[in-house]
């Protein structure tokens, strides 16, 4: 199986320099194509992608700019792909970013990609200095030997796909006035002939927020598959979560922010997290905006979900709305057609 590079032209030879050497490495051995223009980005369905992104001192790259306006353009330009990024910046700001707004781009355009999808290299390469430690190197050379493992990953990993999938559904919204809770009862319609479907509401005050224990503390915890401070998350969340196969979060737009309690829930997931991965869990989201601001949400959810926390990111994960009034989701224009396509594509990703 060979590797497509996306390798926009760097704007500063200094960030190409050493993001080439790093990518050398990752690479050796295997077929690659490589690509540096926006205009260079047809015929890629179904490939195995790399997205390599030098950033100069401002956090920019011109490239960069003209390949992300013709992914948010071509929704289908990525089809069937499965990806992972490599974010190379020249100074300590701007990478995570970066990541996040390429990542919901290639994921629009039809691209999924795998759990803890990003490798970044900030300027001091300080953001390795624990993995240079477990490894017994250096910062580069544990910049070099993530690059190469994302690099694996990307080439190798499949979905594991089920008769009849488990999906966990989790909110913080009351059924009575939530265009998202209407939203997914309609999307529930769509497979529950051929989906186990749980929900659990996070409402009311019930999930206290992580309050940030020691490493070695939410280390045994988790291994016993617990949390220090218990609760809604280790009683219900926490089985829930091991067992499923996806989770669906309903994301209304709160303030351009997950609601607080669906924040807290995902910080509580480290205790867990510790014990395990989540490469084999997909994460899907319903996010809806009273006026604006849903990709501002939906980043949210892939930063957390898929690149801390390494939920698989199926292509084209979120339903994406803007609804104010209760109901008016509903009756959005072509609501039907857009609801049938997120129930289809969360078929198409779990089910055999």
């Amino acid at each position: 199986m060979s590797v497509t590079l996306i390798y926009p032209a760097p704007d500063s030879g200094w960030a190409g320099q050493r993001l080439d050497g790093v990518l050398r490495q990752a690479l050796a051995g295997r077929e690659v194509c490589v690509l540096s223009r926006a205009d260079e980005l047809d015929g890629l369905a179904g490939r195995r992608l790399l997205l390599a992104l030098p950033l100069g001192d401002a956090g920019m790259n011109m490239e960069y700019m003209r390949l992300l306006a013709r992914l948010r353009k071509e929704p289908s330009l990525l089809s069937g792909c499965v990806g992972g990024l490599i974010v190379d910046g020249a100074g300590e700001l701007y990478t995570k970013s970066a990541a996040a707004e390429a990542a919901l781009a290639l994921n629009r355009a039809g691209c999924a990609l795998v759990g803890r999808p990003l490798v970044e290299g900030t300027g001091s390469l300080a953001n390795f200095e624990v993995q240079a430690h477990n490894l017994n190197t250096s910062l580069m050379g544990a910049y070099r030997a993530a690059a190469a493992e994302l690099a694996e990953r990307v080439e190798r990993f499949a979905l594991p796909k089920k008769e009849k999938p488990e999906i966990l559904v989790l909110h913080a919204s009351s059924h009575h006035t939530s265009n998202t809770i209407d939203l997914w009862s309609r999307v529930r319609e769509r497979l529950e002939c051929r989906c186990t479907i749980g929900e659990i509401g996070l409402r009311n005050g019930t999930l206290s927020d992580c309050s940030g224990c020691p490493y070695t503390m939410c280390l045994h915890f988790g291994e016993k598959g617990g949390c220090f401070y218990g609760g809604v998350m280790q009683d219900e969340v926490y089985p829930a979560v091991r067992t499923a196969d996806a989770l669906v979060l309903l994301c209304p737009n709160y303030n351009d922010a997950l609601p607080a309690n669906l924040t807290a829930c995902i910080n509580r997931l480290t205790a867990l997290f510790r014990q395990t991965r989540f490469y084999d869990k997909a994460v899907f989201a319903i996010v809806v905006s009273g006026y604006s601001g849903g990709d501002i949400v939906a980043r949210q959810v892939v930063a957390a979900m898929n690149m801390n926390k390494s939920f698989y990111l199926p292509q084209n994960f979120a339903l994406i709305e803007t609804a104010n009034s209760p109901g008016q989701a509903l009756a959005l224009p072509g609501i039907g057609e857009r609801l049938e396509g997120f129930a289809q594509n969360i078929l198409d990703t779990l089910c055999k």
